[in-house]
């Protein structure tokens, strides 16, 4: 790989693989049969890793945003869903290191650095994809509190989260810059969650509408200033793209491990189908697009710790590494043969989670536009 990676970054990364080998992915089946694991998520805090690119003033460790990246990676490997919760537990804090108010990052980035889970509000059942369409209202009384009514859908970390950074229309007649982003913590009169979604994949992470009851915020609820909602939200999602591509990496690496096992075990027409063609140019396609995987997940994070737009970076890297994903775990599904398709083998589960990573923090059509919007406008 081109990407150089620090003494102190290799140091990172080989303890969260120690940490993912010994106790994550034990429980990555556990959390797809029972769902999220609150335990596993505290020993995974007691590690310092939550908050290992929050600035030092915050408690957190001060790296960059290219060590965030090898946690989310090598997290993966053991369980994709831990690390989407991960992932966006830091799309939402980061929204306050980088757009809050001083008093807000003194109150809840320590917070963040420990390990309270966030959540990012902002898809609705009407509002998917077209973001800009959301029906969530809020709304200054006479005290100068706000009241927010409406709902969300498909909330990663709701249920479990200890704070939601909402997004609701302040002034319709703006568009999507009427928009405003507010901060809510789950103790909130008025927030409701809703049903736990019962997903194909990634079922270790919690899922649940939301619904806003004349839901009051005191004004510092507020983040950043009106308006600022949709502007707060695009470039939160650039770094969970990133992250996204991270979780594919990991995903289809362990997909790519575990066949590879299997492929060397099993026996057909008196060898091991490793010895077979077909099944080398299997592997031979496999890690080729890993490679390409990794060197487009890690550039991407080192245009982000560089202090530059990565927009373009972002969601190159979130296409490509989403789509091969699923086709690679497919592939090691194919490999295992009948035994893929079973629940008793790994590989029928990472074939669900991958098809999520195609979906969230922006579809393959989405990031399409984006980046086709983006070079064509250079």
């Amino acid at each position: 790989m081109l990407m150089r990676f620090t003494e102190e970054q290799l140091m990172i990364r080989d303890m969260v693989r120690e940490f993912t080998e010994k106790e994550v992915a034990p429980r990555d089946k556990w959390m797809d049969e029972n769902g999220f694991d609150r335990a596993l998520y505290d020993r995974l805090c007691t590690t310092g890793l939550t908050g290992v690119h929050f600035p030092e003033e915050y408690g957190g460790a001060g790296c960059d945003a290219v060590t965030s990246t090898i946690v989310i990676h090598e997290l993966s490997k053991g369980s994709a869903s831990l690390a989407l919760a991960l992932d966006i537990s830091w799309v939402a804090s980061d929204m306050i290191l980088h757009h809050g108010t001083q008093t807000q990052k003194d109150k809840y980035l320590p917070l963040a650095a420990e390990g309270k889970i966030f959540a990012f509000g902002l898809t609705e059942a009407s509002a998917g994809s077209d973001a800009a369409r959301i029906q969530t209202t809020a709304v200054k009384d006479a005290d100068g509190w706000w009241v927010l009514n409406g709902g969300k859908s498909w909330i990663t970390n709701s249920g479990v989260a200890d704070y939601y950074i909402l997004m609701a229309i302040t002034d319709r007649s703006k568009g999507a810059k009427g928009i405003s982003a507010f901060i809510v913590p789950k103790e909130t009169e008025g927030l409701i969650i809703g049903k736990h979604e019962e997903k194909m994949g990634m079922r270790g992470s919690s899922t649940c509408e939301l619904s806003f009851d004349a839901m009051r915020l005191p004004p510092d609820a507020l983040l950043s200033s009106e308006g600022m909602g949709f502007k707060i939200a695009m470039q939160g999602l650039d770094g969970g793209r990133i992250s996204v591509a991270a979780i594919s990496c990991g995903l289809a690496e362990h997909a790519f491990e575990l066949a590879k096992a299997y492929a060397n075990e099993r026996i057909t027409f008196g060898k091991p189908i490793a010895k077979h063609q077909a099944i080398q140019f299997k592997f031979a396609d496999m890690a080729t697009d890993l490679t390409a995987m990794q060197m487009m997940t890690y550039n991407a994070a080192e245009v982000k710790a560089s202090g530059k737009r990565h927009t373009l970076e972002a969601a190159e890297a979130k296409l490509f590494c989403s789509t091969r994903c699923t086709q690679i775990c497919l592939e090691c599904l194919q490999i295992h043969g009948g035994n893929g398709y079973s629940k008793e083998f790994d590989v029928e589960r990472f074939v669900r989670d991958s098809k999520l990573l195609e979906i969230g923090e922006g579809t393959s059509e989405i990031l399409r536009m984006v980046i086709g919007g983006t070079v064509l406008g250079k």
